[in-house]
């Protein structure tokens, strides 16, 4: 039976690096895949792309993006073996239900990939729901300055000062985000004064 996979991890701890890894299993044993991302992040010449030099084309999603129409149509030009998603926490509720029903009715076992939580603190509505609903969720690793896991996402100025307000998103890698443990980013943002 199908899966729906969450893996969810902070800034820098290799989710696109695993799904490529996966991808690359998938492919090596000769079967077809389908690679996601979302249309917001334009950052990289290569749809997916990790910070260790892996990167791979991908299908680009909006919010307005019917992922079970989408994946279905390629499914029934040749069968996919998986469906891969980077950038999971910028999924509707309704892609995430649609990714859902990929697994329960076509039988595509579907693995997202995301962050849990904004620079606040805050689930990503993407996250939440699969938070919810998926079958098996998947904790990634990163690490905190201190050495603790870091579970968290600090947003920086360029100047390296901790951001506590602003839009939910706001596409950036090492020059804007920090991962770090509970502890220092509740210090940085004073939530514990």
């Amino acid at each position: 039976m199908a899966k729906l996979y969450f893996y969810y991890a902070s800034m820098n701890a290799g989710k696109s690096t695993t799904l490529l890894q996966a991808d690359f299993n998938y492919r090596e044993r000769g079967m077809n895949t389908m690679l996601w991302t979302a249309a917001i992040d334009t950052r990289a010449d290569a749809a997916i792309a990790s910070r260790i030099g892996l990167e791979a084309d991908a299908h680009r999603y909006t919010p307005g993006t019917n992922l079970y129409r989408e994946v279905t149509a390629q499914h029934a030009q040749g069968k996919l073996a998986c469906v891969l998603v980077d950038e999971a926490q910028f999924l509707t509720a309704v892609q995430v239900w649609q990714l859902a029903r990929l697994a329960d009715e076509v039988g595509i076992p579907v693995l997202c990939y995301g962050l849990r939580t904004d620079f606040r603190g805050d689930l990503f509505p993407g996250s939440a729901v699969l938070l919810g609903v998926a079958d098996s969720l998947v904790e990634l690793k990163a690490v905190c300055h201190c050495g603790r896991k870091a579970t968290m996402n600090l947003r920086v100025t360029a100047s390296g000062d901790a951001v506590g307000e602003g839009q939910q998103t706001e596409i950036g890698g090492n020059e804007r985000y920090v991962a770090l443990c509970r502890k220092h980013f509740a210090e940085q943002l004073e939530m514990y004064r």
